[in-house]
């Protein structure tokens, strides 16, 4: 994209529609042919799904092997922007728990949902201007993005619902359960089907959330530790639902759309923040403004900081790590997650819910780990054929 931008200054306009049709059909190609190679529908482990199948798209974003050579070296970059990225999934965490800790804000689900559709928009926005020319945009009609703006909605409320009403720590190892549910999905939308070792793996990691649920559930003796309430079961489940159907339907938009992953979301969120518009005053309760604690509007900022982080630094992340290394960097942001919550959840190292969380945690890096060999055979066999 910074090319096809230089070349623009020096030529004319319609010469330089060309030149940026003739690359963008190019890199269209190139994605179509990876959804075929990837027929056999492998799945990612849950933070390559909260990625927003980006890598796939890779070829959609601009070309930065032809840049000029930073004095720095190739390694200072990856370190830094894969640094802010785990700080900032971290922190939003943490920042939106904080927030829905507060009983006047914790009913004001939708409101807070928008805002962060709105300000995952502007940032979109910016970074899509010539001066940055992270992607370059596509339009579609609302009509045709209105189904994925729906889901992608109910993607966000109803896990913040559950965060607001579950700990981090079972909040976080819920997650877990999208592998096996967007598995479930493939199967019985797509008849897809994973390697049988794969499928091995899962099954404690679905024992270990099930174990989780149980003993995270149970009313605490201690008034101080954080328990996980039935209604933030509830939303947890149908949260993992919601975010194992968005999944699966993004890979559909992007081959019936021809639009990588930043361009759909680019078109979703504005239409899924101006449907909420229209439920939040029957749904959402608002507290009394003026009331509302400056500390509370601090982190309200800082939430939606840390999402514009999230969204820059996944475009230096995907240009420059490969499936492996953002593999180990999403577990290492599950793992400490799941860590933090638990040092501020007030329970002892010899609670029982530790042991669903091990098992689950050891199911799903199982689980990675064999999809991973699967790629690299596959990659070999296509390789000497």
């Amino acid at each position: 994209m910074a090319i096809d931008h230089e070349r623009a200054e020096a030529s004319s306009a319609s010469s330089n529609n060309e030149i940026e049709m003739r690359n963008e059909n190019e890199k269209l190609s190139r994605l179509d042919q990876t959804h075929s190679e990837d027929s056999d529908r492998t799945l990612k482990v849950p933070e390559e799904m909260e990625m927003g199948d980006e890598r796939e798209n890779a070829g959609l974003l601009p070309d930065t092997t032809e840049k000029p050579e930073s004095k720095k070296p190739a390694w200072f970059g990856t370190v830094l922007w894969t640094s802010i990225n785990t700080l900032a999934t971290i922190g939003i965490v943490f920042t939106n728990k904080a927030i829905f800790s507060d009983p006047s804000l914790k009913l004001a689900q939708l409101t807070f949902a928008a805002f962060h559709f709105t300000i995952t928009w502007l940032t979109l926005y910016v970074l899509s201007r010539p001066r940055f020319a992270f992607f370059q945009t596509r339009r579609t009609t609302v009509a045709e993005i209105l189904p994925l703006s729906v889901t992608m909605a109910l993607n966000v409320i109803l896990p913040n619902l559950s965060l607001a009403f579950s700990s981090v720590t079972f909040y976080q190892v819920a997650r877990i359960l999208l592998t096996p549910t967007v598995a479930a999905m493939n199967f019985v939308l797509y008849r897809a089907t994973l390697p049988r070792a794969a499928l091995i793996a899962l099954i404690p990691a679905c024992a270990g959330v099930g174990i989780v649920s149980y003993y995270d559930s149970l009313p605490a003796a201690d008034a101080k530790v954080k328990t996980t309430s039935t209604l933030g079961i509830i939303f947890a489940f149908s949260g993992i639902f919601a975010s194992s159907l968005y999944t699966v339907w993004i890979a559909s938009f992007h081959r019936k759309l021809k639009m990588s992953s930043m361009q759909l979301l680019f078109n979703q969120a504005p239409v899924s923040a101006f449907l909420l518009l229209y439920v939040i005053p029957f749904v959402d309760t608002f507290p009394t403004w003026s009331t509302v604690p400056v500390s509370r509007w601090v982190m309200i900022l800082m939430s939606g900081a840390f999402a514009s982080l999230i969204n820059i630094s996944q475009f230096f992340i995907i240009a420059q790590t490969g499936p492996v290394s953002s593999t180990v960097v999403g577990h290492l942001k599950t793992c400490t997650i799941i860590a933090l919550g638990w040092a501020t959840s007030g329970r002892s190292v010899g609670d029982k819910s530790v042991l669903g969380v091990f098992i689950a945690v050891g199911g799903i890096m199982a689980y990675s780990y064999v999809m991973i060999k699967e790629k690299q055979k596959a990659a070999a066999q296509a390789t000497r054929s």
